[in-house]
């Protein structure tokens, strides 16, 4: 790990968690690609924008990108609803992974304020 924000544990987390549901979305059926192309999208976009975000000098950039992450995290959660409405994947099993990383990603929203 050389960078900073790989040592951060909402990054490792938010990683952790875009790999599952990527492998996770890759076994949907072909007619809901456009489902699992957003499902995928949003996942992957949390770590990318906590790792763009640590490359800003600016506090205030940081904290934008470390919002856009937080907005991808809330986006998943309606996708989940609609491939959950879909019989492709149980909401619940993923909710609770994803509250944690919202909450620590105010968590280091508040820390870079100070």
């Amino acid at each position: 790990m050389g960078f900073l924000f790989e040592k951060l544990n909402v990054y490792q987390k938010s990683l952790k968690l875009s790999i599952e549901l990527t492998k996770t979305a890759s076994e949907f059926p072909y007619k809901y690609q456009r489902v699992q192309g957003q499902l995928i999208g949003s996942a992957i976009s949390i770590p990318l924008n906590i790792a763009e975000g640590s490359g800003r000098v600016n506090n205030k950039e940081k904290i934008q990108y470390l919002r856009m992450a937080q907005a991808s995290a809330f986006e998943l959660i309606p996708i989940l609803e609609i491939c959950e409405g879909l019989d492709l994947i149980e909401k619940k099993v993923w909710i609770d992974r994803i509250e944690e990383i919202c909450k620590m990603i105010s968590a280091l929203i508040k820390s870079v304020h100070s």
